[in-house]
């Protein structure tokens, strides 16, 4: 080296580089460093720039950047002139080699920098001032420029004739400084940043961005200001995904690898190539993660040895800084890159499986529930992409795994195996152990999926459990289900704890065990053999820990792979084979069946099974034909096959033969299903489903569905948002809204599934006048109802009995036969004359929402979005719920176990040293030559050289008794090591499971007691997320996440004092340092919180939207929006995409970042290292051990950092939850007033002047109410839809509290009582049939005692359930296999099964059929004779019997008096909607 140098400068070897000469700074040393070393560095710069794409549009240009490019061309081209006189005036400024090195880099450089230039110009960057780096790095020559003018001058050689080569170079030298000048000041003028800052939110993410940019990741920074200014607030904030990331794209490419109908063949073919490549840049980066030891034990050997010239340190430096800088970039890239893969990945798996859900029958959808399959799309895929992952550490591990070993065995030759046998060891142990793990984790997530399920039906059920009281029972079942999936839990973190104690503890003594065994066999062992052994035994654990948890993700994977798979391979739904598709001879035919047979059972379930189970439902249709422009009413009784024949003719059963017809079938239905589907959005949004808004459609559909009034009621019109599932609407105005909606559809063939059960007869007759022979009189109608009073004017009706078609014919022949067919036989005195026009009645019987909603539009607050840091009372609940003893002790052994780990590494440093001096002192010198370089020379060719003749000198006796000593201190640390780190995981497993018990205790106690409100204003799915996923961090990823963040924090801080203590000249280097990583973190961290949660707020909609989706499936395929659904599907995908690339390349952002302060340090360390063995200070033993300390830096750095993050995430789980353990409106809890066992025993019901909201802020739902209703009396309540009937139950109920007024049951106020003895009393049938997964059995009665079969009798459902298998048949998700008659039923079982003296009933019978409904009626006043019944009617027949009728008008009482009188008083509501009910 210094050879080499002497011959380039004319210098002699032994000072080639003189800085001083003569008085002025040496040539040589000014063109070598200040010249060639500058120029170097902003060629690589501009190179960077190179490849910066053209933007598409013009922008307009900056002055500035055509003086910039050709002032950069001219200086190329002057230095290249340059050359000439150079080598003409050979050597009188220097060596010509030298000129020609220096001017020929030069040139190149301003080329390269020219180029870049004019890239950057026809960019998107023409408009700004371009890079700052490209503005000052030409700069950097200038120094020598101004020092060799300086030595002109001096040298009077400028203009002297005598010299006309040195003139001529003279006159260069002042146009290269006039032109770089020229280069500069454009660059510095004031620019224009608008254009960059105005389109920041619709910019595209790193496409059009240079080679620097993209490695360093300037494009973000934008963003992260705007992050750190809390600017991000909303998901259009965030850049847009570059174009090959985005989802229509990504869902082309898989598309069109679509052949195979496997996924991962799919999956393979679309992403394959990219992924797979990939793998180059994984094995780069692990290759020059080698170097650093390597490095590390040559740097080491030359602290050692005195006799290594100077130029070998810097060498071996300069070495160090390359390798650790290249392999950060690489490893980075590798990550980034990887990233994008995933995301493809994923937007291709979400989006294959909600196109299958669209398309798949539905009777094959019936094998997963609706939770399992929202699961394939979040757990699944999740675990999908994981996979990504762990494929590259597959095969890099044991690559890595090899190279290590066979350096170890170039250190310690062979007595690297004892290390290893034992390394080796542990992984069947850990296989075992991980097998048992995964074992576990199966089972805990059943556990988990059913506990899950019982709470989405208590969410969904919330009103009838508070009804029935059953809270109790709900929250034993779930309790019982969560101590079960406690116990998993446990299971797997002490095996978990076991696993990380293994491996913390085995670099330790796999170290001993290969020291020990060295030094017995009769080795020196020598400061470089020491730490570079230590320091491949670290990279040795690595392979040997990661691989079972990457092989445990590559089994997940699979499992998770062969779930989706099966979902996939269902059968779709076929509708070319489905229908005929040549027409029957009349061309007036609508559609027709012929010897048609369906069932609900799904083809593959019928291939298995010949004889289906009892219970599934078949339908055979023998002929059934509809002309066009007909309407068809389907009559018959609960259960008989109404709706399943609508089914049939949409191709939702499973045709087994015959043939159906339908004409222009992909026009689609009209379709308004029985329990109406809405949309979690405006009414006007549910009505026009995707098409146009056309102003008078709109009103002629609005009026005809009896909607005007109540859009002038809602507090925003049409444009209120209704919630999930249409939850603030009353049951009338649901089923009115899904109406409007197939009318508004303008279809051919309507079928209309009972739309006139849910409202009042006022309105069911304004229905059928203005809709079903109004708007739709020219279309095709087939209306299946049990209000058969309407169907006099049918154009045919169909009897339908068990599945079959019993007769066909007019509405005179078969209107006898459904018998019940109200005429209101007793009231004589009917006045026809007297009945007004309906526009009469609708002003008179105003309405007012019923369930009102709040007074602003939106009524679902917005998922709260906390801002900031997680505040500090989450960590402090989060301690208290771990509990203060355990966390303090799990921290102090924490400190134990950190410190003697450090300290056994010291005490290894500190025997090497005294070992040299012994050695150097002592008589018999061990081979005083110094090791000789070619012991680990890391040569590309042979990688590492054969060890030579190792040093067998036999040991000074002397010291054989010390290396016993020093070895036996050194085991004695290692044991306590071991024990502290076995003692900290047990803690830490056993502190986590009791603040995962605590936090779900606190929250399901707390949701128990919520308040209706709450669950009405609030979506399931939010309520749920508490509980699944958030619950599941709080359980699984938080304790491991903080594991993490806690060792790394004790391993950066034991870090940091050791290499302080090595070097303490470090200080220097750390202080800046670590103010610099301060405020990267802080930056990053605040935008990184944000995204993360912007992340989060874009996740629910995907999942709402899906779950949204597979319920109104049957909706969305017949009125054929399948292809706009799916695209809204990809729209909302790809919002959460944004969020989630920005959060992923933040990360990456902050990780070079980091990387490079790694970087640094190792450099610093090397550099401070040198001087100090120049000076002859430093101590070989401890320098080593600071430089073996500094490799791992970079690591602990950006681990701490990204678990600390991570950590912060998981705790907004707590935050989240302790949000609803603290914040949810709960009922009130207390007792005044201590009632007697019996009471009510009279039954009599008071309400004196009651007043209530719903919400405060909204207008009074029941205003002064006031009337008594006596022991043993039946009245019936009535009024239009939305006066406030089924608001008096709530109050009755006390579901929600009284502004003002009381309610007395026998003269005892309601307010006192608690609230269990209250609900527990009194009796309801409520309008929503309600039924829960479980036996029918438990439905009826979960505390499980009484008599069951006498009431299924009297509720005429004993052959109904005998039929499906006796009592204890499971009933399927929410009552599934009962039809919503038969549910209804099964309520009205429920309440006579309680002894109550109140029984409410609210609409129990609207979708029951006129015979069966006789039969209840019997029922109720036979068994109900001496207690106090409240029915809200909507057929008036029900309530003609009753003793008094009360009606009710916007929350006030109208009219209170006996049916007789009511409807013979002139003028009486009661009279008119008598009336409206017969016409």
């Amino acid at each position: 080296m210094e050879n080499i140098l002497a011959g380039l400068c004319g210098t002699s070897p032994e000072d080639p580089l003189p800085v001083w000469v003569h008085g002025s700074i040496g040539h040589c040393f000014n063109q070598l460093t200040l010249n060639v070393i500058p120029h170097g560095i902003l060629a690589v710069v501009s190179a960077c720039f190179l490849g910066t794409p053209r933007s598409g549009f013009m922008l307009p240009c900056r002055p500035g950047w055509g003086c910039r490019i050709v002032a950069s061309f001219i200086l190329a081209g002057l230095f290249l002139v340059d050359t000439i006189p150079a080598t003409i005036s050979q050597q009188e400024l220097g060596p010509v080699y030298l000129e020609v090195l220096a001017n020929g880099t030069a040139a190149l450089t301003w080329f390269t920098h020219a180029l870049a230039l004019l890239m950057l110009f026809k960019s998107i960057h023409g408009s700004t001032r371009g890079p700052v780096a490209l503005a000052l790095l030409p700069l950097l020559p200038l120094p020598s420029f101004v020092i060799t003018l300086v030595w002109y001058c001096q040298s009077r050689t400028a203009w002297s004739p005598a010299h006309p080569a040195a003139s001529s170079r003279f006159a260069i030298l002042c146009l290269q400084l006039a032109s770089m000048l020229v280069t500069f000041s454009p660059s510095i003028a004031p620019g224009n940043k608008t254009s960059l800052s105005q389109s920041q939110g619709s910019q595209v993410a790193e496409d059009g961005e240079s080679w620097l940019s993209r490695f360093f990741y300037v494009w973000m920074n934008p963003l992260m200001k705007c992050g750190y200014q809390w600017k991000l607030n909303q998901p259009q904030d965030v850049y847009v995904l570059p174009r090959q990331l985005q989802a229509a794209r990504v869902c082309d490419r898989s598309y069109r690898a679509q052949k195979a109908v496997q996924l991962f063949s799919v999956l393979h073919a679309a992403f394959g190539l990219r992924f797979y490549s990939l793998g180059l840049l994984k094995l780069a980066g692990n290759l020059l993660g080698f170097s650093g030891p390597l490095l590390l034990t040559l740097l080491v050997n030359f602290m050692e040895s005195r006799q290594e010239p100077l130029s070998h340190g810097v060498l071996y430096a300069l070495g160090l800084f390359a390798g650790s800088f290249l392999g950060a970039l690489l490893r980075n890239q590798f990550s980034y890159e990887l990233n994008k893969v995933m995301l493809m990945v994923r937007a291709a798996v979400v989006s294959a499986i909600y196109q299958k859900a669209l398309r798949v029958g539905s009777t094959s959808l019936t094998r997963f529930t609706v939770g399992e399959i929202v699961n394939f799309m979040s757990t699944d895929t999740g675990r999908l992409i994981n996979f990504c992952l762990s494929f590259h550490e597959v095969w890099s591990l044991p690559f890595q795994f090899a190279i290590t070993l066979y350096l170890l065995y170039q250190q310690v030759g062979i007595t690297f195996l004892g290390g290893l046998a034992l390394a080796l060891l542990l992984v069947p142990v850990n296989k075992v152990i991980a097998n048992r793990i995964m074992m576990n984790n199966k089972e805990m997530l059943k556990l988990k999926d059913i506990r899950v399920k019982l709470m989405t039906e208590f969410l969904c059920g919330i009103r009838v459990i508070k009804f029935y009281t059953w809270e109790k029972h709900f929250s034993r079942r779930i309790n019982a289900c969560r101590a079960k999936e406690l116990q998993k839990l446990q299971a797997i973190k002490y095996l978990d704890a076991v696993c990380v104690y293994l491996w913390a503890a085995l670099p330790v003594v796999v170290s001993i065990a290969i020291f020990v065994t060295y030094v017995l066999l009769g080795h020196q062992l020598t400061a470089t053999k020491v730490f570079t052994a230590l320091a491949l035994v670290e990279m040795l654990i690595l392979p040997l820990n990661n691989f079972p948890w990457v092989l445990n993700g590559t089994l997940e994977a699979k499992v998770s792979l062969d779930r989706i798979q099966r979902f996939l391979e269902l059968v779709d739904q076929n509708l070319e084979a489905y229908y005929a598709l040549d027409s029957p001879s009349g061309t007036a035919t609508a559609m027709e069946m012929r010897c048609a047979a369906f069932s609900w059972a799904s083809d593959e379930e019928e291939s298995t099974r010949q004889s289906l189970p009892r219970g599934t439902q078949q339908l055979h249709i023998e002929n059934l034909s509809v002309r066009k422009g007909m309407l068809l009413g389907i009559v018959g009784k609960v259960g008989s096959g109404k709706s399943s024949l609508l089914a049939a003719i949409t191709g939702e059963l499973t045709k087994q033969g015959g043939r159906v017809y339908v004409c222009d079938l992909e026009q689609g239905f009209g379709l308004a299903t029985q329990e109406p589907w809405i949309q979690f959005t405006t009414v006007r949004e549910n009505i026009l489903f995707g098409r146009e808004y056309d102003a008078r459609l709109y009103k002629e559909v609005v009026e005809a569905c009896a909607l005007s009034e109540d859009l002038n009621i809602l507090p925003a019109g049409d444009q209120t948002e209704v919630g999930e599932n249409g939850v603030t609407l009353s049951g009338g105005q649901k089923a009115r809204i899904a109406l409007a909606r197939a009318v508004y559809q303008e279809k051919d063939i309507y079928l209309l599934d009972d739309p006139l059960a849910a409202v009042d007869a006022n309105v069911a007759n304004h229905l059928m006048q203005k809709c079903i022979f109004g708007v739709l009189k020219h279309k095709t109608r087939i209306l299946c109802t049990h209000r058969t009073e309407f169907l006099e004017k049918a154009d045919a009706l169909v009897l339908m009995d068990n599945g079959r078609i019993v007769k066909t014919g007019t509405p005179a022949d078969i209107l006898p036969l459904v018998e019940a067919f109200p005429k209101f036989k007793d009231m004589k005195k009917r006045q026809k004359d007297k009945a007004p026009d309906e526009q009469d009645q609708e002003e008179a019987i105003e309405t007012e929402a019923e369930k009102s909603t709040q007074s602003n539009n939106v009524i679902l607050k917005e998922e709260e979005k906390k801002e900031g840091a997680v505040a500090f009372q989450v960590y402090k609940a989060y301690w208290l719920a771990v509990g203060s003893c355990l966390a303090l002790s799990i921290l102090f052994s924490l400190l134990l176990m950190q410190a003697s780990r450090n300290i056994s590494d010291w005490w290894l440093s500190h025997w090497i040293s005294s070992i040299s001096q012994t050695a150097n002192t002592s008589v018999m010198v061990c081979s005083a030559s110094p090791p000789s370089p070619e012991l680990l020379l890391f040569t590309m060719a042979g990688l590492v050289s054969p060890i030579q003749s190792l040093d067998t000198t036999p040991i000074p006796s002397n010291d054989s008794l010390d290396v016993n000593f020093y070895l036996m201190i050194y085991g004695t640390i290692a044991g306590a090591n071991s024990l502290f780190t076995i003692l900290r995981a047990f803690l830490f497993a056993y502190g986590t499971i009791r603040a995962a018990t605590v936090i779900h205790n606190r929250l399901l106690q707390r949701a128990l007691k919520a308040t209706v409100t709450f669950f009405d204003t609030t979506p399931t799915g939010r309520i749920l997320n508490r509980f699944s996923s958030d619950l599941y961090c709080v359980d699984d990823t938080l304790p491991f996440v903080l594991n993490v963040f806690l060792a790394n924090l004790y391993g950066l801080l034991g870090t940091l004092v050791i290499i302080t203590y090595g070097l303490p000249w470090i200080v220097l280097v750390l202080l800046p340092l670590a103010a610099l990583y301060f405020s990267i973190q802080r930056y990053y961290r605040r935008t990184s919180r944000e995204l993360k949660r912007l992340y989060s707020v874009t996740l629910s909609p995907i999942y709402t939207h899906f779950s949204e989706t597979l319920s109104g499936l049957c909706s969305i395929r017949a009125m054929r929006a399948t292809q706009r659904f799916e695209l809204e599907n990809q729209l909302r995908l790809e919002q959460n995409q944004r969020c989630l690339f920005a959060s992923n390349t933040a990360t990456q952002w902050l990780d070079i970042r980091l990387q490079m302060i790694g970087v640094s340090v190792v450099t610093a360390i090397a550099g401070i290292a040198i001087i100090q063995h120049q000076k002859q200070l430093g101590n070989p033993g401890l320098v080593g051990l600071a430089l073996s300390y500094a490799l791992s830096v970079t690591n602990l750095i950006s681990g701490l950092i990204s678990s600390f993050t991570l950590t912060e995430t998981m705790m907004v789980s707590v935050e989240r939850t302790e949000e609803y353990t603290t914040d949810i409106p709960v009922e009130p809890q207390d007792k005044q007033v201590q009632v007697a066992t019996d009471w009510p025993s009279q039954g009599l019901v008071e309400f004196q002047q009651v007043v209530l909201a719903y919400q405060v802020g909204l207008p009074n739902a029941l205003d002064g109410v006031s009337f008594t209703i006596y022991p043993g009396e039946k009245v019936g309540i009535v009024g239009r839809t939305g006066s406030g009937k089924s608001t008096l139950f709530l109050a009755l109920f006390r579901m929600l509290e009284l502004k003002s007024g009381r309610i007395l049951l026998d003269g005892v106020d309601s307010q006192l009582v608690g609230l269990e003895d209250l609900r527990s009393r009194l009796a309801i049938i409520p309008q929503d049939p309600f039924l829960f997964s479980g036996s029918i059995r438990e439905n009826l009665d979960p505390q499980g005692n009484a008599e069951l079969h006498e009431v299924l009798e009297q509720c005429h459902l004993q052959d109904a359930i005998t039929q499906m298998g006796g009592l204890d048949s499971e009933l399927g998700e929410r009552g599934k296999r009962l039809s919503v008659g038969q549910r209804q039923l099964v309520c009205l079982a429920r309440a006579l099964l309680t002894q109550a003296k109140v029984l409410c009933i609210d609409e129990a019978t609207a979708s029951v059929d006129q015979k069966t409904d006789q039969l209840l009626q019997q029922t109720i006043r036979r068994r109900f004779a001496d207690r106090t019944v409240l029915t809200i009617a909507h057929r008036l027949n029900t309530i003609l019997d009753s003793d008094r009728v009360l009606v009710m008008q916007a929350g006030r009482v109208a009219e209170l008096d006996s049916p007789t009188h009511l409807s013979q008083k002139d003028g009486s509501l009661f009279q008119r909607l008598l009336h409206s009910g017969q016409q």
